[in-house]
């Protein structure tokens, strides 16, 4: 996260992600690869926690070598990926939504700026 470290794990076997085209496995093996990670959950196992669910917003999973590197500017922990699924719908789904809601307005706000910025040069 930015401004900590939410988990550091060693002996993962298994890193299941989401992204914008669906879900997607990593074992050790894989290539190296980049991902844009979307709201929702990651899954990590490891032989001493086993299966792990943790709720991650909007991100990037880089794996190089035997390491993965996620970077994500949320990320939870639930008992149950039940709850965990619906932590994410209304913490981190919601607030993008209400990002996009903003970022419009501030749009329109700054070509109403820009226009009358442009009519001044006009004069």
């Amino acid at each position: 996260m930015p401004y900590q470290v939410f988990a550091e794990k060693t002996g993962v076997m298994r890193i299941v992600a989401e992204t914008r085209a669906g879900s997607f496995g990593l074992l050790p093996q894989r290539l190296d690869c980049v991902a844009a990670l979307t709201p929702g959950i990651l899954i990590y196992e490891t032989e001493a926690d086993g299966e792990v669910f943790v709720g991650v917003d909007d991100g990037v999973l880089v794996k190089t070598g035997g390491d993965v590197l996620v970077s994500v500017r949320r990320a939870l922990e639930e008992q149950t990926s039940v709850q965990l699924r619906a932590s994410v719908e209304k913490e981190f789904k919601t607030l993008d939504e209400r990002e996009t809601s903003v970022r419009m307005v501030m749009a329109k706000l700054e070509a109403g700026l820009l226009h009358r910025l442009g009519s001044f040069q006009h004069e």
